[in-house]
Order: C-alpha cells, then sequence, then structure tokens
C-alpha cells in the first residue's frame, strides 16, 4: 500500500506539474505576443516624438500645456492617486489592483512628456503597459490570487523586454524588484519566455534593443586597475543614494509647497523650461540615449550626471511621466566617463561601469545589473562589472527610485530586516 501511495502521488505530481507548465506556457507567449506589440508601438510612437523635439526645440514652451492635459487625463479619468509603477510592484506582493487604464494613461502621457522635453526615461512606461495588461488578461481568466501575481511579473518582464531589448535582465528584474534578497522562482518560466516572446515580437518589426559598444576591453592586470574598480562602485553606490535622496527630496517639496496638483505641473513645466534654457542646452530633456552613447565613446561633460539628477527630479516629481530607470542609465555612465580616467580606468569601460553600478544601487537589483551588464555590452567586461555593482550594492544604503519596494534582509549583515525603501533604514 505504501508503495501504491507513493506512486499515486509521484502520479499526481507530475499530472499537476506538467498542467501548470503547459498553462504558462501558452499564457506566457500569449501575453509575450500582446506586449509585444503594444511595446512596439509605444518605441516607434516615443522616437518619433523625439525626433520632432530635436528638430523643433520651441516645443520645449508647450511643456506647460502638456503638464495640464496629463493631470486632466488622470482626472477625468478616476486614476488622479494613482502611484504608477508602485501600484505594480504593490500588486506582486500584497494582490492590489492594477487597472487597465493606466496602459493607455502612462502611454499617453509618457509620450507628451518626452515631446516638450521632459527629463524622463521609458521604464515606467514599460513596467506599467506590460503589468496593467497582463493583470486585466488575469483577471478576465479568473486566475487565482497567487497566479494573477505572477502574471502580473510576466507582464512587467515583457514590457522591459520590448523596450530595452533585455530579455534576461527583464525576466530577473521583474522576479528581483519587489522584494529586495526575495526572488519569486514561480515566475521564472513566465518571465523568461515572456521576455523572450516579447523581444522576438519586437525584432519582427526591427524595434532596435538598447546596447552600446565599449570601445577597449579591461585587462585589468595590476592590483592598481583592481583598486580602481572598487573605488568606482563606492563612489557609484554613494551617487546612487545621492540621487534617490534628491528624487525625494523634490517629491516631498513639491507636494509641500504647490499641494494642488494643476498648479504644481504648472510651476514645475516652467521650472524645467527655465532650467533648459540657462544650461543652453538640450542635452538633459528626454530620455539622452545619444549622451550615454557619447560617454562610452569616452566623451562626457563634467557635471552632466548632476544637471540630469537635478533636471529628472523636477520633472517627475511635479506630475509628469516616464521613469527613472534611463536617467539613471545617463547618470551612471556620464559619472563613470567623468571620474574613471582620474581614478586610472578607461573612460569607455568606467562609463560602462558607471552605468550597470548606478543603476544597481538606485534598483537594489544586483542579479538584473550583472544580467544587464551581459545583454547591454555583450559580455565584454562582465566579470569586472560584477565586482563594481556588488560593492554599489553594498554601499548604496537603502533608498530606492520604488518606495514600495521592500528591503528583506540587510546589505551588510546575514539578518533579516523587513523594511520599506522609504523607511531610510541607516543600519
Amino acid at each position: 500500500m505504501s508503495s501504491l501511495h507513493i506512486s499515486d502521488h509521484l502520479k499526481h505530481s507530475l499530472q499537476s506539474n506538467t498542467l501548470a507548465l503547459f498553462k504558462w506556457l501558452v499564457l506566457s507567449v500569449f501575453i509575450g505576443i500582446v506586449v509585444g506589440l503594444v511595446g512596439v508601438s509605444f518605441h516607434f510612437t516615443l522616437e518619433y516624438v523625439t525626433e520632432l523635439r530635436q528638430e523643433k526645440p520651441w516645443l520645449l514652451l508647450l511643456m506647460p500645456l502638456a503638464g495640464l492635459i496629463i493631470v486632466a487625463l488622470y482626472h477625468y479619468s478616476g486614476m488622479e492617486d494613482d502611484t504608477g509603477t508602485e501600484t505594480v510592484i504593490t500588486s506582486v506582493r500584497n494582490g492590489a489592483l492594477v487597472r487597465l487604464r493606466m496602459a493607455s494613461l502612462i502611454y499617453i502621457s509618457t509620450i507628451l512628456t518626452h515631446l516638450t522635453g521632459g527629463s524622463a526615461g521609458r521604464e515606467g512606461a514599460a513596467l506599467q503597459l506590460g503589468g496593467s495588461i497582463s493583470s486585466a488578461i488575469g483577471r478576465y481568466l479568473k486566475l487565482d490570487d497567487r497566479d494573477q501575481r505572477v502574471i502580473t511579473m510576466c507582464g512587467m518582464a515583457t514590457g522591459f523586454s520590448a523596450l530595452f531589448g533585455t530579455p534576461l535582465a527583464a525576466a530577473v528584474f521583474a522576479m528581483e524588484v519587489e522584494t529586495v534578497g526575495v526572488m519569486y522562482y514561480a515566475a521564472l518560466v513566465p518571465c523568461i519566455l515572456g521576455a523572450l516572446t516579447a523581444r522576438q515580437v519586437a525584432g519582427w518589426f526591427n524595434a532596435s534593443g538598447t546596447s552600446f559598444n565599449i570601445l577597449k576591453a579591461p585587462e585589468l592586470a595590476t592590483p592598481q586597475d583592481t583598486i580602481s574598480l572598487i573605488i568606482l562602485g563606492v563612489l557609484c553606490g554613494i551617487l546612487a543614494n545621492i540621487f534617490c535622496r534628491i528624487l525625494e527630496y523634490f517629491g516631498k517639496m513639491y507636494k509641500k509647497r504647490f499641494p494642488n496638483r494643476w498648479y504644481r505641473i504648472l510651476i514645475g513645466s516652467i521650472t524645467v523650461i527655465f532650467f533648459s534654457i540657462m544650461v543652453r542646452s538640450n542635452t538633459y530633456n528626454g530620455a539622452g540615449i545619444w549622451v550615454i552613447q557619447k560617454a562610452m565613446e569616452g566623451n562626457s561633460e563634467p557635471l552632466a550626471f548632476f544637471f540630469k539628477m537635478l533636471l529628472t527630479a523636477l520633472t517627475l516629481n511635479c506630475g509628469f511621466k516616464g521613469g527613472e530607470i534611463v536617467p539613471a542609465f545617463f547618470v551612471g555612465a556620464t559619472f563613470g566617463c567623468f571620474i574613471g580616467p582620474i581614478i586610472g580606468l578607461d573612460a569607455s569601460f568606467a562609463a560602462g561601469v558607471g552605468l550597470v553600478s548606478v543603476f544597481c544601487g538606485v534598483t537594489n537589483a544586483p542579479m538584473t545589473s550583472i544580467m544587464l551588464s551581459y545583454e547591454l555590452f555583450g559580455g565584454v567586461g562582465v566579470k569586472f562589472m560584477a565586482l563594481a555593482i556588488a560593492i554599489s550594492y553594498m554601499t548604496s544604503g537603502y533608498h530606492s527610485l520604488f518606495h514600495s519596494q521592500k528591503i528583506a534582509y540587510s546589505k551588510i549583515k546575514a539578518k533579516y530586516i523587513d523594511v520599506f525603501s522609504d523607511d531610510n533604514t541607516d543600519e
């Protein structure tokens, strides 16, 4: 009887696992196709408005109008208190509702932000597009609470992958970002397959992914080289912490001084216009991918990273939409390019290290950062970048771009701490 019982148990387990695998294979591919197509549309629309803004600099003057339209869209759709990416992250942890209308709102508002010169990224849109669409599909299929969380992570990964072209980093990020120190491995198959599918869909339409070339492969043959790399990792961790604190400061300042959303975005847009005119450059408007590429070629202005942090804080905290990850890429790449030669590293290589290390510091996602360094740079110097990423993670503190991110374990001790990033733990 005992052997029969074991045999029945194994048979039941095999059937259950097979059915679960089949279910997620189908759902992941479907979500990858749907979100991938939306991502392709968003990619080309974003490229178009970016080129248009560069050809017509006067569009910057329309920023107050664009801001008022964004506030109106969220207000009249009943999403005035929507927290965007924070809502998607929270939904994975506790099942919070993610409305489908979030997708159309973030699509339009991010396009308006980039068209008029706001300093913002696109990952916020990617995560919200993927998360809201996949969550709606899950509700339509009446998935249970646990599967609903998995399908939301799958959507996050597909959205990220469709726009950035980094499927491995996208899959790991979706599982890693909600709770630091805990990986949701139940979503491994859906996230990887969904991300690969979305990337394939983007490839069919020639929607190029994000990638950069490092001009000089690192050797790091001497102790001095390794010490320089460690110093860069420490500096990137500190810079990531400063970036998060600047964003938090301006967020609180805006809300305290301008509690009315309409007035806040109007004042914020005028401030961005004034700042852009004062620096006499459009370098810091939009995402700034071309500036990152210049940094990879060893060319960057000394204070570019500081100005980008400031303009991003001014843009996003007054109510414009987009995201902070591409600005974090900008900050890390330009800082690395500037500081690298000073501490004895090649400027191009240091720019790459800076990009992934600052990204790690502001997201608290080291595994994603290592995957990202491999996919963005074709594996060049990835083992050295991994060291800098680990150091940046340790030294960046407990702040984050995502205030709803939960910190489960200490960064410096084998200790469970269970706090949220906005608790500002300084253990």
